[in-house]
């Protein structure tokens, strides 16, 4: 029987991470390069991936990052190929790029009515396009790896609805296309679980509200409904990451492990 250090190295593997260099994709890229993976950042800002590389090899984590659109499909899978190309192999995807409240789109982050069929396409072409075009590239690489591992990084709005009385008296939306990303992508995670077994594991990592300096009285209201009576910190997801990218979890697949202080508990 392999020892859980065994079982939750990752060294000698490769794993991709869309959104890398965002604050909860470079969260996992700590957590996978701290247990031994190379890490690839695939982001469409290089100045911030090439940040972020040399703080990965500051601290001790091999990486290096690849510049992409991900609403451009043929990007997208040029990308897979050249991360691919670098080491020779691709063993964990990360899908963790996604539009969010605070990008500034028009016609995303406003009041439903408002919201536009352009921001509505926007954020398919960059949170759930790419987890059908990044596998479907990624394929004989994780086959390859006796080891693949795929994480769609969801959110709890893709599990329950908003509740809206968190953000009255806020500049805060949710925009309506984000959660269906979410949805979708939890449907998409238990598809190609069962599609690319057993070869291939698939899950989904559910996140909660993370801090990221919202109002105080956005930040009251939410820590109120939560029984973990806090928001998020990236470093709540590094073992959450850790756990389904390795050994850890080789009997899992089609899961969504959700770490969100109890949240939709109730």
């Amino acid at each position: 029987m392999k020892t859980l250090a065994e079982l939750a190295s990752l060294k000698g593997r490769v794993a991709l991470i869309t959104g890398g260099a965002g604050h909860l994709g470079s969260a996992m890229a700590e957590a996978l390069g701290e247990n031994g993976a190379t890490v690839c950042l695939l982001d469409l800002n290089e100045d911030r991936c090439r940040s972020r590389v040399s703080e990965l090899e500051a601290g001790g984590a091999s990486a290096f990052y690849v510049a992409a659109d991900l609403s451009d499909a043929e990007g997208t899978r040029a990308a897979v190929r050249e991360a691919a190309a670098r080491h020779g192999r691709l063993d964990i995807i990360i899908h963790a790029a996604s539009l969010v409240g605070t990008d500034k789109v028009t016609g995303w982050a406003v009041p439903f009515e408002s919201q536009s069929l352009e921001a509505w396409q926007m954020a398919m072409r960059v949170g759930l396009d790419p987890a059908f075009t990044l596998l479907q590239e990624a394929r004989p690489f994780l086959e390859a790896s006796g080891h693949g591992s795929v994480i769609f990084v969801s959110s709890i709005y893709g599990l329950v609805a908003p509740d809206n009385s968190l953000y009255e008296g806020t500049q805060m939306q949710t925009p309506s296309a984000y959660s269906a990303v979410k949805g979708a992508l939890n449907q998409l995670t238990r598809h190609f679980a069962a599609l690319l077994a057993p070869k291939v594991r698939v899950n989904a990592l559910t996140p909660g509200g993370i801090w990221r300096g919202q109002s105080e009285s956005f930040v009251e209201r939410y820590e109120r409904r939560t029984p973990m009576r806090r928001m998020g910190r990236e470093e709540d997801f590094k073992g959450a990451a850790a756990f389904l990218a390795s050994d850890l979890s080789a009997y899992v697949t089609g899961h969504n492990l959700v770490v969100d202080g109890g949240w939709t508990a109730w």
